[in-house]
């Protein structure tokens, strides 16, 4: 097995709502998107592992020198090393990757997050920067790409948060900040009971708001002129927005089983958004 078809396996594979918005790429240009997310799952999946905080660490660790040996030239895992020769046609900065393992390291050390603040700077770590890493693979012109990319990618966390509310107290992680459970007065312990109270449909009806805010920030940042060639990025947004819209439409029962989209329906959204950047393209 190629190094290509490795990582474009372990993307199938997953079937995560990204994969349906890589389809309408180039080959050279899906080939670099699935290098750049197989490393981003592998390097997410240790923090979900069953390890110790102290063997994830070290398994980390070992992510951080293969992303140095890959910049370097002498990758010697199969996704580093399709990474590496992507990178010479799409030069992904490696802070973008050191930040995001610097996210992947605050689940071994953050299962509370006092402030909205505080997660913001986390969601700017595992998504806002892999982003940034996806930009430059899908092209742009504007210097607000950077900027839309970001709030995307916030967008999409904020909506993971709320859709994994249950497997994260599982693990006892509760990403919502503590400011806001405090707000709405809703306790620990009711979530993790998985009380499902006005208060808590409350606290859900804020969660999803500022994940909406962030959506819509993000349709402003992207401008005309860049509306082609991240098709994929809007396609990513559009799906993460009608999960988004499916959970409220659900009223939040999060509790009872995990929410997601029917295939069918992300990849009509996926041909749908395609078939209109088509037709404007003919008008012009």
């Amino acid at each position: 097995m190629s190094f290509a078809e490795y990582c474009a396996q372990l993307t199938r594979k997953s079937r995560s709502n990204f994969y349906y918005s890589f389809l309408v790429l180039s080959k050279e240009k899906r080939e670099a998107i699935y290098a750049v997310y197989a490393f981003c799952r592998s390097v997410d999946d240790v923090a979900d592992g069953k390890a110790s905080a102290r063997e994830k660490q070290l398994l980390l660790d070992d992510w951080k020198r293969e992303l140095e040996r890959c910049y370097k030239g002498n990758a010697q895992h199969p996704i580093t090393a399709k990474l590496a020769h992507s990178l010479q046609r799409f030069p992904i900065p490696k802070e973008h990757f050191a930040e995001l393992i610097a996210g992947v390291e605050m689940d071994l050390t953050h299962t509370r997050y006092a402030t909205f603040g505080e997660l913001y700077e986390y969601c700017y770590r595992v998504a806002g920067v892999v982003g940034l890493m996806c930009i430059e693979i899908f092209g742009y012109r504007n210097p607000k790409a950077r900027e839309y990319a970001i709030a995307l990618g916030v967008a999409l966390q904020l909506t993971n948060i709320m859709r994994d509310l249950q497997g994260d107290a599982e693990r006892d992680r509760i990403y919502l900040p503590q400011e806001d459970l405090a707000r709405f007065g809703y306790r620990e312990e009711e979530l993790f009971q998985h009380a499902y109270t006005p208060a808590f449909i409350e606290l859900m009806s804020f969660a999803g708001n500022r994940a909406r805010q962030y959506f819509q920030q993000a349709r402003h940042l992207l401008t005309e002129e860049d509306r082609r060639s991240l098709i994929a990025a809007e396609i990513m947004g559009a799906i993460y927005y009608r999960l988004l819209a499916t959970i409220e439409g659900q009223r939040y029962r999060v509790f009872d089983r995990t929410i997601t989209l029917p295939t069918s329906q992300k990849l009509w959204i996926a041909l749908s958004i395609w078939a209109r950047s088509r037709r404007r393209v003919v008008v012009r």
